[in-house]
């Protein structure tokens, strides 16, 4: 089995990649001629997905530096010919890429669960922070009801797991 072969078997890697590029996107990876560079074109036609898709995965992969091109210049007509192949290599770079951006997001929403003192409708469920629920009187904006306090340690726990659990993965716990 070649690497990128046993990279794509991966259910992680899959799981990411289907994520990121869809059914035909993870279709054209599984397709995708293990020797050599390929144009688009010549992409789209020997694996019979449709060239815009084709475009689309190549141009998001790229994005994260798993697939990589050169141009050829026509210099009779003129056009330019992007030849591609796959760095699938680069895979777990880019999901510990992704991951840190997710740690950060998780962070800074961990940050404001714990900032803040929340306030909530129990008709319609709107929920407010202590200074925007002390600016309608503890009355629901919405349907004028009672505000209730909301309590958000279940949320909190469970986004202390989750960033715990990356940064496990990650190392840096």
């Amino acid at each position: 089995m070649d690497p990128t072969e046993e990279t794509l078997n991966d259910p992680a890697v899959r799981a990411y990649l289907h994520r990121l590029v869809g059914d035909e996107g993870l279709n054209l990876l599984e397709r995708f001629p293990r020797e050599g560079e390929h144009s688009d074109e010549d992409l789209a036609a020997s694996t019979g997905i449709n060239l815009n898709s084709v475009r689309h995965t190549l141009y998001t992969l790229y994005e994260r530096r798993l697939a990589e091109y050169h141009r050829i210049k026509n210099n009779e007509t003129g056009w330019l010919t992007y030849l591609w192949q796959l760095r699938t290599d680069h895979i777990y770079d880019a999901i510990r890429e992704d991951m840190e951006v997710v740690l950060d997001k998780l962070s800074r929403r961990e940050k404001y669960e714990e900032e803040n003192d929340f306030y909530i409708c129990k008709d319609c469920h709107t929920l407010m922070t202590f200074p925007q629920a002390m600016n309608t009187d503890f009355k629901c904006p919405d349907c004028d009801q009672p505000l209730g306090h909301f309590d958000n340690e279940v949320l909190l726990k469970s986004l202390k797991e989750r960033i715990d659990a990356i940064k496990k993965s990650l190392g840096h716990a």
